[in-house]
């Protein structure tokens, strides 16, 4: 079936305020004048029309930034203190994170269709389907992660050697305890994922925020004392890890039975199955699932062609690539708040409000991401300073974290922010496509032949990617400008 709506041109002219304001307001409030003015559209809707205030939009995106950053920081912490457990538990734990990151991308990719089906049926103000989606998004969760733990109870150390099969004896002991712990922890992470989407589509990204840092407090605090106090090796970070993640669940699937929720889980809903709400919330989830498996794989390829280009190569990559982390935090953060209201507006048949936050929101997107990738290009040369490392392998982060941030910052926001705004409207499909076409075909193809055959190394690798990004925004611009991501109906 298909809904009203037709696309507009994305507007990128910029509207300075007079000069007069400047000298009548003075230079602070004129600069917030210019920020104001550069979000606000050309298009415009009546304030009535509204769904979304700018305090709204920013009570939305604020927490999500700075549980992002919250995360990646303790991540950082986590694999500082994990190096005093020696160094068959720093690589059996690294390894299983590599496996374990394939399980937690289905369970972020069910949870991302939950929330689209949430998000509309808010929308729409249909409290009590909402209620339903919720509720089947949790016991889909509850099942799907309940599968993944016993496959890898049963077969743990089956996965293992057919992975990593040729690692030395004592890491392969580390990788099987780890991940026997961490196991237990997938149902945790699905649950929390499901609860913090739905906090997420009802614009309660402060509990996620909230419930994330002490989570995160947790792990680390338990760390400490598993390594340092019990010298409990891997097992003094698994289980930390497992704790947190229970408390995660258990906090956010509290707050989600709440009564006076805009969403809430029902007691009757979670022990049935409403098939035809699994099938919405499928039809969302599985072609984002498709698309982050294909993407871990080639990662994968990308990890061993990088291999070929010797030890200050692969060292300076790996270095470089904590700083992509960190210059990304704007996309994780700004692609909920695409679902969430893109999701609402398309779920209250508003194509015309769809396309106004669309592109104020991708105005938004733009502007965050050229501040924060200049700053975290700015703050690198200060953190080289701690690496004992060469100067020739610092001048080759220096580039790559130049040449990714520069890209991150104009064409990430189109090619990997935007598509989440076309997913909430239920446009999955060629999302999926143009990704699966993009990766193998520009970063895996034009790694092997910028990398390998013109001999650029890593810096071939990081252009690939750029490419990747380029054709990506070509492709969703032209969707977006076509108007079809508004001619799909999820519910």
């Amino acid at each position: 079936m298909k809904a009203p709506g037709s696309g507009a041109p994305f507007p990128l002219r910029f509207s300075a305020p007079p000069l007069g304001e400047f000298s009548h307001y003075g230079v602070e409030f004129g600069m917030y004048t210019i920020v104001r003015k550069w979000i606000e559209p050309n298009m415009q809707l009546p304030a009535a029309h509204k769904r979304f205030s700018n305090a709204d939009i920013r009570k939305l995106i604020v927490p999500l930034f700075f549980e992002q950053l919250l995360v990646m920081l303790v991540g950082i912490a986590d694999t500082f203190m994990v190096s005093y457990a020696g160094d068959a538990a720093v690589s059996g734990v690294s390894l299983v994170n590599m496996f374990n990151t394939v399980f937690i991308y289905l369970f972020t990719a069910l949870a991302s269709g939950g929330a689209v089906v949430v998000s509309q049926y808010l929308g729409r103000r249909e409290q009590s389907s909402a209620d339903l989606s919720g509720s089947q998004l949790l016991v889909c969760s509850i099942l799907l992660s309940a599968v993944l733990t016993a496959v890898s109870l049963i077969w743990n150390r089956q996965l293992l050697g057919l992975l990593f099969g040729r690692v030395e004896p004592d890491v392969m002991e580390s990788c099987v305890t780890y991940l026997r712990i961490s196991a237990y922890s997938f149902p945790a992470i699905a649950v929390y994922n499901a609860g913090a989407a739905i906090c997420r589509s009802m614009n309660q990204t402060r509990v996620t925020l909230y419930v994330s840092a002490a989570s995160n407090v947790l792990n680390v605090v338990g760390n400490a004392i598993g390594i340092f106090v019990l010298h409990a090796g891997v097992a003094g970070v698994a289980y930390p890890s497992l704790v947190a993640r229970v408390f995660s669940a258990v906090a956010v699937t509290a707050f989600c039975f709440g009564k006076d929720r805009a969403v809430r889980y029902r007691t009757a809903d979670l022990f049935r199955l409403d098939t035809r709400m699994v099938w919405r919330i499928l039809r969302v989830a599985v072609p984002g699932g498709v698309e982050n498996g294909l993407f871990q794989l080639i990662k994968v390829a990308l990890s061993s062609i990088t291999a070929m280009f010797g030890t200050a190569q692969i060292a300076a990559n790996g270095v470089a690539q904590s700083f992509w982390s960190l210059a990304a935090l704007v996309g994780a953060a700004m692609g909920p708040a695409f679902v969430t209201i893109i999701g609402q507006c398309m779920g209250a048949g508003d194509s015309l409000a769809a396309t106004y936050y669309m592109r104020k929101l991708m105005r938004i997107t733009l502007l965050i991401s050229v501040l924060w990738n200049v700053l975290v290009f700015a703050v690198t040369p200060v953190f080289l300073r701690f690496y004992p490392l060469d100067r020739t392998v610092t001048d080759l982060i220096l580039a790559l974290v130049l040449i990714h941030n520069v890209c991150n910052a104009v064409l990430y926001p189109f090619s990997g922010v935007m598509p989440n705004g076309m997913r909430a409207a239920g446009d999955v499909r060629y999302a999926m496509l143009v990704s699966v076409f993009s990766t193998a075909a520009c970063r895996l193809v034009l790694s092997v032949v910028f990398g390998v055959w013109m001999q650029l190394g890593v810096i071939g690798v990081a252009l690939a990617m750029c490419c990747d990004w380029a054709v990506r925004t070509v492709f969703t611009l032209l969707r977006y400008k076509s108007g079809k991501w508004k001619t799909f109906h999820v519910i």
